[in-house]
């Protein structure tokens, strides 16, 4: 699903235009993008939950040339499934 896709089923939802959904979804983004910026987790029962992974410094190898290079420690976004968007995804009855 394309975010235009997605605009378009959250306005068919909420009988809105798709301009007000494309606002509506560009604020909930900038949100939880904010929060994880702050190292903050977001916590959604019953969908999932968004929280930042630290990744360590560690040695690596260019592939080419076989040489060994330093990665440097990295944040990542990390996503938990909650339990009812598992059960949803595999066919379960809520």
């Amino acid at each position: 699903m394309t975010k235009a896709e997605l605009i378009d089923a959250i306005a068919a939802k909420l009988g809105g235009t798709k301009a007000d959904a494309g606002k509506a979804l560009d604020a909930v983004l900038d949100s939880l993008q904010e929060a994880l910026v702050k190292g903050e987790a977001i916590k959604l029962p019953g969908f999932g939950q968004f929280e930042i992974a630290e990744r360590g410094e560690r040695t690596g190898r260019n592939p080419q040339t076989g040489v060994e290079i330093k990665i440097a420690a990295s944040k990542a976004p990390k996503f938990s499934a909650g339990k009812a968007l598992k059960d949803a995804i595999n066919g379960k009855a809520a």
